[in-house]
Parts: structure tokens; C-alpha cells; sequence
């Protein structure tokens, strides 16, 4: 997710680039944050390349109001968050189709939960977590996992290349792991897979794109079935509104 925080106070940038570096490392999102100390200065280097941008309202030289029109004469695609000291200026800061507003002075968990209503808007195939596998670490992306199985004291994690790594942790564990990622979804007791490689339902099963089955538990088959198409649903429109930039 690559941000860029506009403000012209180091103090404030200094804090953004913090909490979302914690933010980065505490999701597993990649994080690239680009900080500007002027609208005009953001505008300048402006390529359309930002996710996400944090603008303050009140600054020397162009203002925020100002420097949001201008982006979005460029830009309707990045999700854009006001940071200011005052409410005054939330009509305008709407009508720039903006995603938040934050008034100063902000909390970490303020900006944890707008990063967070971020990602699930933004494409999010590159969101990766860190398990513990034979014997050492590593980096998996969550679109690269295709099931978790629960086998007693371990999980048998199976990714979209056929390898399966093997873990010591519980279920709920990897799900906090993920972040409650929208994607994972229990389907049995002990069955978790990633909707994004389901390719049906059929027979009381649930049919992956690997050819794997896993049987659906019953009283909960509509629920479930209906929470993957939910999931594709969303996807789409999603994918659609980054494109568009709506």
C-alpha cells in the first residue's frame, strides 16, 4: 500500500510515518510512505501511483481543499483522508469525495482503524503473513494459501502451488493471523479455506480449484456458500471501483 502524508508539520508526518509503519508490520500489509511538507510539493511529484493519501487542511501556501481539487483533476482512484485541527472545513473535504476525515491530535489506534477500513477497498492479493514451518520462518502471501487443516496440535497450511507447510498453532490463531481476512472461511470443524479458490459446491462438498474437496458442515451450507459469493462479489466491485475511481 503505498501512502503519501501531506502536512507541513514534522511533528504530524513524523507520527504518520510511525503508526503506519507499525501498521505495516503488524498486518503484514507492505507499506510504502512517501511524506510531502506542501500541497504543492505533492502535487509536483504526483503520479497517480498513491493507495492512500493523507492531507492536512490547514497549511502554508495551497491549502488542503485546494490541493484535494487538484488531485482529484488527476486522480479519482486513491482514497483520501483529511487530517486537521478542525471540523469546520467537512462539507468541502466531502465534496472531494474524501474516504476519512481525522481531527489532530490523532491516536494510533485512530489510524489503525482507517488504514484498516483502507485495505478492505483496496486490492489486497499482496497482504502476506509470517508462519513458523519446519524449523524456520516465512513470508507467505494470504493469496498464495489455499486451505488450513487442523491436524491436533498442528495446522496443515496448503498453498496454491501444492506445497504444505506445516504449522504449530491453532486455527483461531491463523485467523487473527490474516486479520479476519474476508477471503478465509471455516466450512467444517478444523476446515478453513480461502474463498478466492473455490471453484464450486456441489454434493455436500466444497470443491477447491486444486481439485481438493472438503466436506461443508450441513446446517451452516447456505450461510457459507453465500459468504464466498459475497466474498467474489465484493472482489469485483472492487477491482471495478479502482479502475473507474469511483
Amino acid at each position: 500500500m503505498k501512502i503519501a502524508f501531506v502536512d507541513d508539520e514534522q511533528e504530524c508526518l513524523d507520527k504518520l510515518g510511525r503508526i503506519c509503519g507499525s501498521f505495516g508490520e503488524h498486518t503484514g500489509y507492505p507499506v510504502d510512505a512517501v511524506s510531502f511538507d506542501s500541497g504543492e510539493a505533492f502535487l509536483a511529484a504526483f503520479d497517480g501511483s498513491f493507495d492512500l493519501v493523507f492531507l492536512d487542511i490547514y497549511m502554508k501556501g495551497m491549502d488542503g481543499i485546494a490541493a484535494a481539487l487538484e488531485l482529484r483533476r488527476q486522480d479519482n482512484g486513491c482514497l483520501l483522508v483529511f487530517v486537521t485541527s478542525s471540523m469546520d472545513f467537512m462539507p468541502d473535504a466531502f465534496s472531494c469525495h474524501a474516504f476519512e476525515y481525522v481531527t489532530k491530535p490523532f491516536s494510533r489506534k485512530r489510524i489503525f482503524d482507517v488504514l484498516s477500513d483502507a485495505v478492505k477497498v483496496l486490492p489486497h492479493e499482496q497482504k502476506y503473513i509470517q508462519l513458523a514451518a519446519d524449523r524456520k520462518t516465512v513470508r507467505v502471501f494470504l493469496d498464495k494459501i489455499a486451505s488450513a487443516v487442523t491436524d491436533a496440535h498442528y495446522l496443515d497450511i496448503t498453498l496454491t502451488d501444492g506445497e504444505t507447510l506445516r504449522c504449530r498453532m491453532t486455527m483461531p490463531e491463523f485467523m487473527e493471523k490474516t486479520g479476519g481476512d474476508a477471503r478465509f472461511i471455516p466450512v467444517n470443524k478444523g476446515i478453513t479455506v480461502n474463498a478466492a479458490h473455490i471453484l464450486t459446491f456441489e454434493s455436500g462438498c466444497c470443491v477447491m480449484a486444486n481439485g481438493t474437496k472438503f466436506p461443508v458442515r450441513v446446517r451452516d451450507s447456505a450461510s457459507i456458500e453465500q459468504a464466498a459469493l459475497d466474498y467474489h462479489f465484493s472482489k469485483i466491485r472492487s477491482q471495478q471501483r479502482h479502475r473507474k475511481g469511483i
